[in-house]
């Protein structure tokens, strides 16, 4: 079959992502049952970093161990890539190596210019444009708790125009929830979306989930961004005003006192550490679905 790239969420039809998540939880069942699969055994996947990462590079590269296959970690810096190589002709170079490719980076055109000429899927790690793996994550955590996507309402706290922002708005357009950004005049999504104050997004809602306020290369902003977010953090104040049964995600890291209050990230409807663990097993169900159907059937045996 001819590869497939996760560029974004919808890069798989909503029946193609509920199969990754079914497959998701027989995975993490199998992890804590302490069984082995290693349906990826011989297989590699290359990590090319263009921004830091810990749940990125960590969750990648031991979901492919755990399936009985490789990562190798490829810092732009350690790279012909930082000294000017093409990313057409590293894409090249590097799907004769590899099973996929894992690329996170800055500019959305970068991560279109590397699948434009791999000829092995390529996954996006993180872009400005979007973060669908954590998305991934998110949405199987949701499902822990509740029986479907459709129908709940959520409510996303802070930079609506971040890459978590804008999957989120792709993500309920997808599953059909009721996506409610609280963002200040400035940080909202491109794309349509239903803008509330922060009072009035996390009304009843059944999930809260927020971001830090200043992501990777926006560090200048900073003091901008603090005054432009005051009167967003999630707090328990906040919180007393969605239901009783909504859980808390974060996708990490946390500026605790920024975004979201140390009460909150550490209390009983925090989900955080749940969904940082589930990046590894929704990757694991990702991996195996991209790199399994790109891959021809071996001829049967003669002789």
């Amino acid at each position: 079959m001819a590869k497939r790239d996760f560029l974004k969420l919808s890069d798989l039809t909503v029946e193609e992502l509920s199969a990754l998540f079914h497959r998701t939880k027989v995975l993490k069942e199998a992890r804590t049952e302490r069984r082995v699969i290693q349906t990826l055994l011989g297989r590699t996947l290359v990590m090319i970093f263009e921004k830091s990462s810990t749940r990125t590079r960590l969750s990648f590269e031991a979901a492919m161990a755990q399936l009985g296959g490789h990562a190798i970690n490829l810092p732009i810096t350690e790279s012909q890539l930082g000294r000017g190589e093409s990313l057409a002709d590293t894409a090249r170079v590097v799907s004769g190596y590899a099973d996929a490719i894992m690329f996170r980076t800055f500019a959305d055109e970068r991560i279109a210019e590397l699948a434009k000429h791999a000829t092995v899927p390529v996954i996006n790690g993180l872009t400005d444009g979007g973060h669908p793996v954590q998305l991934l994550a998110d949405l199987f955590t949701m499902l822990e708790h509740f029986p479907k996507l459709e129908g709940l309402k959520v409510a996303f706290v802070g930079d609506g125009a971040s890459n978590m922002g804008e999957s989120w708005v792709e993500a309920s357009q997808l599953f059909k929830f009721d996506l409610r950004i609280a963002a200040p005049e400035g940080y909202r999504p491109k794309a349509k979306a239903k803008i509330l104050e922060p009072k009035a997004a996390v009304e009843g809602c059944d999930v809260v989930t927020t971001d830090v306020w200043t992501s990777m290369g926006q560090e200048k902003e900073k003091e901008a961004r603090l005054k432009a977010f005051a009167g967003y953090i999630v707090d328990p104040a906040l919180m007393s005003r969605a239901a009783p049964h909504a859980i808390v995600l974060h996708c990490l890291p946390a500026h605790r006192g920024e975004e979201i209050a140390h009460e909150v990230l550490e209390g009983p409807q925090s989900v955080v550490w749940a969904e940082a663990e589930n990046r590894m097993h929704v990757q694991k169900a990702l991996l195996e679905r991209l790199i399994l159907d790109a891959t021809p059937a071996l001829p049967k045996r003669v002789g």
